[in-house]
C-alpha cells in the first residue's frame, strides 16, 4: 500500500520535529560527550590518519545503521496507518453492554 503524498511528508515533518527533540534532551547529550570521550580515549596517543580504512568503515558502519533504523521506522508507520485505515474502513462491531 503506498501512502499519498501529503501523508508521507506529513509523517517525515513529524519525524524530523521528534528527532530534533530528542537530539536536544539532556541525558542524550551526556551520552554523546561520553561516547566522544570514550572515543578519544581509544583512540588517544594513536595518529588517525594512519587508520583510515577503520575510520572509512565505521562511517559506513553508522550511516548503515541509521539507514536500516529510519526504514524500519517508517515501514512501523506504514503498518499503523494500514491498520488504522483498514479499521476506518471496516470497524469491527462492539456488542452494546447496556
Amino acid at each position: 500500500m503506498d501512502l499519498p503524498l501529503w501523508l508521507q511528508s506529513a509523517l517525515q515533518e513529524r519525524l524530523e520535529r521528534v528527532m530534533s527533540g530528542i537530539e536536544r534532551r539532556p541525558e542524550l547529550r551526556k551520552l554523546r560527550s561520553e561516547e566522544g570521550l570514550a572515543f578519544e580515549t581509544m583512540f588517544a596517543g594513536v595518529d588517525r590518519t594512519n587508520i583510515p580504512g577503520y575510520m572509512d568503515w565505521e562511517d559506513k558502519h553508522h550511516f548503515k545503521r541509521a539507514v536500516e533504523n529510519e526504514h524500519l521506522y517508517i515501514q512501523g508507520l506504514r503498518d499503523g496507518a494500514q491498520l488504522v485505515f483498514t479499521l476506518l474502513d471496516d470497524p469491527i462491531s462492539v456488542p452494546d453492554k447496556r
